[in-house]
């Protein structure tokens, strides 16, 4: 087995994660990840947290210096997008195709060889490992672990958090946000013509459904193009469809269907008042003018990922990106937004959470010892910013010095999403430099 052959298994568990459907990762991959593992002599065992998964973990000996985590869970997919089987891992020349290649099933696969090949090396100190298996709604796990291993004076003094890509270190990433919007239906009868248009997602210079990496004046959301297009006419909306998958995943299309006013027309047609004004919201709400703690490349980004309608009531969910803890700037920034809009929608803040956001100084010899290592790799020796955000900032507000790291890729939370094989390949020796450079700081 090599570290494709080990990807070419993680794929193949379908450890979706998609709350709307009910559904999160079993117990069946953690297991795979606890018995390989074991039959390479790292013991391990396996955690249950509100219904996640995560396998834990620790080699050699001494006080916690470092953590490595990785998360086996994945986001939803829309098969009518993808050229690839999801589940089955594609090779085709130096890139390997399928869900969770590049995040983040290939860090796991990476990690877990990483760890192989230090149980045996003599160690300057102990290595924790963690694969968990709800980061990509919200991480509670990852937060679990970090306040479990406060309480027993166990953190480490860094963590490589191993949830990036690009072969390149990221040490900062803004802070998520989730803030679900609804109104009830208001239905009502007018006289015009019944049409539909469906927008489509365009995104021209980098291909990806993740919410964190859509950028506004490049990429167009259709979600946000159907509002404009209602608060430039006289239309009133009938329904909302779309390819809906999850809060932090941009729709590949919405369809929009509604009455077209028309002169002279005699036939009537229901339409409704509340979701007409829910998607005319849209346009004000992600241009809220939400402040922001500290600077980003990536300023402030706020999409509309999800809307559902369930007989009675519209619902619209909001991602939300910033440099900030403050939850309740937000929530009194969007309030104003739509009282001026929607005075009348329920709007519930659900990201309450304990954690912060990654900001690790690029100068920290932690992250020197990093660019170091990849630049003796033949890598680019660059710290940068990552758009999306990541379990490691549960641990940043311990006082834990961390980065996210992984192999080279594309398409991340989009169709077709595929790992580079070179740069996976490559992945585990590189984890081994720097975690034994680390261990002598």
């Amino acid at each position: 087995m090599d570290v494709l052959d080990l990807l070419s298994s993680l794929v193949s568990f379908q450890t979706v994660n998609d709350p709307s459907k009910g559904e999160m990762p079993s117990r069946e991959c953690p297991a795979f990840i606890q018995s390989t593992l074991q039959s390479w002599g790292i013991d391990s065992e396996i955690i249950e947290h509100n219904g996640a998964y995560a396998v834990v973990g620790e080699i050699g000996e001494g006080l916690p210096k470092v953590m490595v985590m990785a998360h086996f869970d994945v986001v939803p997919v829309s098969k009518d997008e993808w050229h690839y089987e999801p589940f089955k891992l594609t090779v085709e020349g130096n890139k390997a195709y399928g869900r969770g290649s590049v995040d983040d099933k290939g860090n796991v696969a990476s990690l877990m060889f990483a760890l192989k090949e230090l149980k045996e090396k003599p160690l300057n100190g102990k290595v924790l490992f963690a694969f968990t298996g709800d980061e990509e709604t919200g991480g509670a796990t990852a937060l679990y672990i970090a306040e479990k291993l406060n309480e027993i004076n166990k953190l480490p003094s860094f963590l490589i958090n191993a949830d990036g890509t690009g072969m390149i270190p990221i040490v900062r990433r803004r802070k998520g946000f989730s803030v679900t919007i609804s109104v009830p239906n208001a239905k009502k009868m007018t006289k015009g013509k019944l049409e539909e248009q469906t927008f489509e997602i365009r995104t021209p210079v980098v291909e990806t459904r993740h919410a964190a990496y859509f950028f506004p004046g490049v990429d167009t959301h259709p979600l946000i193009a159907a509002s404009q297009f209602l608060r430039e006419t006289d239309y009133e909306a009938v329904s909302l469809t779309g390819a809906f998958l999850k809060s932090n995943v941009v729709p590949g299309t919405v369809t929009l269907t509604y009455v077209k006013p028309e002169q002279g027309t005699q036939s009537e047609v229901e339409v409704d008042e509340n979701l007409t004004k829910l998607i005319k919201a849209v346009v004000p709400l992600v241009r809220a003018p939400i402040k922001a703690e500290k600077y980003s490349d990536f300023g402030v980004s706020i999409t509309p990922n999800m809307y559902a309608f369930d007989g009675e009531r519209h619902s619209l969910s909001l991602d939300i990106r910033a440099m900030s803890h403050d939850n309740q700037d937000i929530e009194s920034t969007l309030k104003e937004v739509l009282s001026y809009n929607l005075p009348d929608a329920e709007v519930d803040f659900g990201n309450r959470e304990k954690a912060g956001f990654l900001f690790t100084g690029p100068k920290e010899p932690f992250v020197q010892t990093v660019l170091q290592v990849l630049k003796e790799n033949g890598e680019r020796a660059k710290a940068v910013e990552g758009a999306g955000a990541a379990d490691s900032r549960y641990f940043t507000p311990l006082g834990v010095k961390a980065i996210d790291f992984g192999p080279k890729g594309g398409n991340v939370h989009g169709p077709n999403e595929y790992v580079e094989v070179s740069s996976l390949k490559k992945l585990p020796h590189v984890y081994v430099q720097i975690i034994d450079k680390l261990l002598s700081l």
